[in-house]
């Protein structure tokens, strides 16, 4: 497999640009993507303006031999401070679209925003999307992660996915086929990745609810979640997943790191936000190596301190593209 830098052959952009028109930039910041706002540059951002172009852009790669990595808007990830070789697709509002395919079902490509498809369903008097109201993340994420609030997650919705696997060839995944458990699915392991969901909710009135309520249901998430995490410094949202037995035994996450004393703790420009505790924010200059090293600290303390090893949901993406837990030791 070669891995040369993709911005550095012109039939090769011709042929990208051939695939995906309009949808490839070259020198990208990946600091100006991040929403951790941390990152070298990339070498090649490609963004796919629909399955088709993201199913033909793999295939390619493939069939080249050329590595490359599928992300969506980077909520949970954080970015190497050399920047990326490979070739990046990234799946954003170019691939956006949600559309009303039945009273109770919505279809919603990767790129949709997660408020978005719940503010979508609340107008269509569905309720079940209240919970991704706050999620500042897309549904090929949240599919991908079974991501959610409240303890739910997006899969519990799920009627089936449009995949695109790492040969350029697109299938449907039924919720069986999807491995969903707590944070987890089958799409973290297989190469495969979410192109759009057809997602399904109840109607308000044979939940006993109307439309009315599940609307101040979503103010009231979303102001709970403005006056409990930080909302200003760039972070990636939760770094650690909540683990029942720990939570059984200690609390959350954010409690048994404030426990410790580590609310206010800075390394370089990485802060461990004073609002929530499992949230490590950018001060402004804060490096990968800064965070990776902060999140390293906490993780240790915590382990040292209960005897349980939190997992971290927060993902290291290395200049080769590879994705690792964002931990030291790492290549940063």
């Amino acid at each position: 497999m070669r891995t040369e830098p993709a911005s550095t052959a012109p039939a090769l952009l011709s042929e990208l640009e051939r695939l995906c028109p309009g949808g490839v930039f070259q020198g990208v910041p990946l600091a100006q993507i991040s929403r951790w706002r941390i990152g070298g540059p990339a070498d090649l951002v490609l963004r796919p303006g629909s399955i088709e172009e993201l199913a033909a852009l793999r295939a390619f790669f493939h069939r080249e031999g050329l590595p490359h990595l599928v992300i969506g808007a980077t909520t949970n990830l954080l970015f190497s401070d050399a920047g990326l070789r490979p070739a990046c697709i990234q799946i954003d509002q170019r691939m956006a679209g949600i559309e009303a395919v039945s009273q109770t079902e919505i279809d919603a490509q990767a790129g949709a925003w997660a408020p978005r498809v719940a503010r979508v369903a609340m107008q269509m008097g569905l309720t079940g999307a209240e919970h991704v109201c706050g999620i500042p993340g897309t549904i090929g994420g949240l599919v991908c992660m079974n991501g959610g609030s409240q303890r739910k997650g997006i899969g519990s919705a799920l009627v089936e996915a449009v995949t695109v696997d790492e040969t350029g060839a697109i299938g449907i995944r039924r919720p069986e086929d999807c491995g969903f458990a707590y944070r987890r699915s089958v799409f973290q392991d297989n190469g495969e990745v979410v192109a759009a969901a057809r997602l399904r909710f109840e109607p308000v009135e044979e939940a006993g609810r109307t439309r009315s309520e599940v609307r101040r249901e979503m103010l009231r998430i979303m102001a709970d979640r403005r006056r409990k995490f930080p909302q200003k410094e760039p972070n990636c949202g939760s770094v650690f997943k909540s683990n029942p037995a720990m939570y059984d035994d200690i609390g959350p996450p954010g409690a048994a790191i404030e426990k410790l004393g580590f609310k206010g703790r800075r390394i370089g420009g990485a802060l461990c936000s004073p609002h929530h505790a499992n949230f490590v924010v950018n001060t402004g200059a804060a490096t990968a190596h800064d965070t990776l090293a902060l999140i390293t600290e906490i993780r240790d303390a915590v382990l040292a301190s209960t005897g349980y090893e939190m997992e971290v949901e927060a993902r290291y993406v290395a200049q080769d593209g590879s994705f690792h837990p964002a931990l030291l030791p790492a290549e940063a």
